[in-house]
């Protein structure tokens, strides 16, 4: 199921990705570039920063979700962009799955429990980061949206679940990304934002 669901959040992160592309006017290559980046940048770090091998190099369907998404991104971006809030809910899964598969890899590779956190944040948001830079934007989690706090929670949540020993369980997977997904989600409703330096 985790794989399935990991490949879905691909397949939607690379059609965010071609959206923003074609938003900034880049060309077809830079679409499916932006596209790949985005979908797969996040897991990307982490693997290299645990200097082990990067997951998408031995698995030809992600790199498939990737161009499958793009190419959705592409050919139906005009409706799409009218279903941002249907997206916007499968981009909040998808970072909600990739932090708990990004904070299970570290805990795997027997990394201490704030660093597993602090990759799990990575898978899911560093795409983006990636994509923004790229695409000479301030990156969204440097901005006052919460984006990243809620993957650090629920992080945080299931990692608490392992240390009972519960990392094994449906529940705890579940519960952990409900926590991301509801935190993130409340935040755009209600316009929670971090506060500026300046605003200090």
């Amino acid at each position: 199921m985790l794989i399935f669901f990991d490949h879905i959040g691909v397949l939607v992160f690379a059609i965010s990705g071609m959206l923003v592309a074609g938003e900034e006017n880049l060309d077809l290559l830079g679409g499916y570039i932006i596209a790949f980046i985005t979908a797969l940048g996040g897991g990307t770090v982490r693997d290299l920063l645990l200097n082990t091998e990067v997951a998408w190099m031995s698995s030809l369907s992600h790199i498939a979700m990737v161009l499958i998404g793009g190419t959705i991104g592409l050919l139906f971006r005009d409706k799409l962009k009218k279903l941002r809030r249907t997206f916007f809910i499968f981009d909040t899964l998808g970072i909600s799955l990739f932090t708990i598969l990004g904070v299970q890899k570290g805990l795997t590779y027997d990394q201490v429990p704030i660093t597993a956190l602090f990759l799990g944040m990575i898978s899911a948001t560093f795409g983006g980061v990636l994509r923004d830079v790229l695409c000479n934007q301030v990156p969204l989690i440097f901005r006052k949206e919460i984006y990243a706090i809620p993957c650090l929670v629920g992080g945080a949540i299931y990692l608490s679940g392992t240390y009972f020993g519960f990392d094994k369980t449906l529940w705890l997977l579940l519960l952990s990304m409900s926590f991301i997904t509801i935190i993130r989600t409340l935040a755009v409703k209600y316009g929670w934002r971090m506060p500026l330096i300046k605003e200090l």
